[in-house]
């Protein structure tokens, strides 16, 4: 995400870094080719003049000017102007103390908006340990309620509906009545969507709105619809006073216009963002984080936070003992390849990782077809050869490529590459530090 944006910004400011110190008029290029990126990067006009003008400030009252290696200062002063820029601090969500909460999903037809609600209920089911039931309200859009049936079970809720006959209020109220009697903690409410902002959306909206009483009204954006996206939210916020903004399809927004504009043109967070095609593909949004993101200094705290979600504490430290004793082989190899694949895409992986900025890793396209691939080859050694891939000679090579459906040439690289690998795990294990450069060469 924000591939285009972060890359434009990082190779600026590596340039600032490599200056040993900064006159105003390197600080004024530096703040044009920022308003370049941004403006590239489909950001509100007005939100970018603000924005760029307040940095240069910033970046002049910490009196950089002048300052050997200043770098880090202007790389800090950005990464605190982004994160403000995207809200600040994380917002989350505001929770009844009388059950059920009633969250009341918003946004045009399009938006992802049914399935943000299941992505929803599923995150508050394993985050909060909430009981959630989901209402379809949706009676306009074919099959709509089909689809929240299917999703929300997927997602471990308790799907109320009436069909498509039915007047959208009635159902909403007749669903808060079925979540107080079954004893829901939350209840998430998906409205219809139209293709564009209009009366009769607005009027329903506020119909359903005073009928359930919602503790949060979030409203569902595409990322990739970029000022558009930032439009509909400024209408909606005219007519519906929403609480926050849900990010759809941010995993496929290169550019980050309408992440970096909502908050300043509604003055409405944004709480969620959806990563990814799967119901689990959805997090709370952090500012700082994707800031830190953007400039290429990884996420350390998300990559913790999926990493302890993923792996078990007890074969964390099976693994360890491995490694210490040089044990490590390739069935180990593959059930770590199963819980980092389960963690996302690995190129969104390699992006939380600090230090990648700039590097080969950072910016490569991860085949999923090849894990496939390798997870193929593992499978078709036998025990002794999973654990000692250095018998492995020429027969038992062209074997396992028959049995995997690959060739020799594919089987002998992965056993080059798990052989590098090891070489790292030993370094890993003794307390030192790898060399990725050699490993890559």
């Amino acid at each position: 995400m924000f591939d285009s944006l972060s890359e434009k910004l990082q190779a600026t400011l590596g340039d600032v870094r490599q200056r040993g110190s900064l006159t105003e008029q390197d600080v004024d290029a530096a703040m044009r080719e920022i308003r370049l990126a941004l403006l590239e990067a489909d950001v509100n006009f007005k939100v970018v003049r603000e924005f760029t003008s307040h940095l240069k400030e910033r970046c002049l009252e910490a009196e950089v000017v002048g300052k050997l290696n200043p770098g880090q200062q202007v790389v800090k002063i950005v990464g605190e102007e982004l994160t403000e820029l995207m809200g600040g601090a994380s917002a989350g969500l505001s929770f009844s103390p009388r059950p059920p909460t009633v969250v009341l999903m918003a946004g045009l037809q399009g938006s992802g908006k049914t399935t943000a609600t299941a992505k929803l209920a599923r995150w508050l089911r394993e985050e909060h340990s909430s009981s959630v039931a989901v209402a379809a309200c949706d009676v306009y859009r074919p099959a709509a309620v089909e689809q929240l049936v299917k999703v929300g079970a997927q997602a471990g809720a308790t799907v109320y509906e009436q069909g498509t006959d039915r007047d959208p209020v009635e159902i909403a109220k007749w669903a808060l009545e079925r979540a107080r009697e079954d004893g829901k903690d939350v209840l998430i409410v998906d409205t219809s969507g139209r293709l564009h902002v209009d009366e009769e959306l607005m009027d329903e909206l506020v119909r359903i709105r005073d009928a359930v009483k919602p503790t949060d009204i979030l409203l569902v954006v595409d990322a990739m619809t970029g000022q558009d996206a930032v439009n509909v939210a400024q209408s909606f916020a005219e007519a519906v006073q929403f609480d926050g903004v849900v990010m759809s399809k941010l995993d496929g927004d290169a550019r980050g216009g309408a992440a970096l504009s909502v908050k300043a043109v509604t003055g409405k967070p944004i709480l969620f963002a959806s990563t990814g095609e799967k119901l689990d593909q959805f997090e709370r949004f952090h500012p700082d984080r994707m800031a830190q993101r953007i400039l290429g200094m990884g996420d350390v705290m998300s990559l913790i936070e999926k990493a302890e979600r993923e792996f078990d504490e007890a074969d964390a430290a099976a693994m360890e003992r491995k490694l210490r004793k040089n044990d490590f082989g390739l069935d180990d190899f593959l059930d770590q390849l199963r819980m980092v694949r389960k963690m996302g895409p690995l190129s969104s992986v390699l992006g939380m990782i600090p230090g990648l900025a700039g590097h080969q890793l950072s910016n490569m396209k991860v085949d999923e077809r090849e894990l496939d691939r390798i997870q193929a080859i593992v499978l078709s050694m036998t025990l002794a050869e999973r654990r000692r891939p250095e018998i492995i000679n020429g027969s038992r090579r062209l074997r396992i490529a028959r049995g995997s459906g690959t060739n020799v040439q594919q089987v002998n690289r992965l056993i080059k590459q798990f052989g590098q690998m090891r070489k790292v795990m030993r370094q890993v294990g003794r307390g030192k530090m790898p060399d990725i450069g050699a490993l890559m060469r």
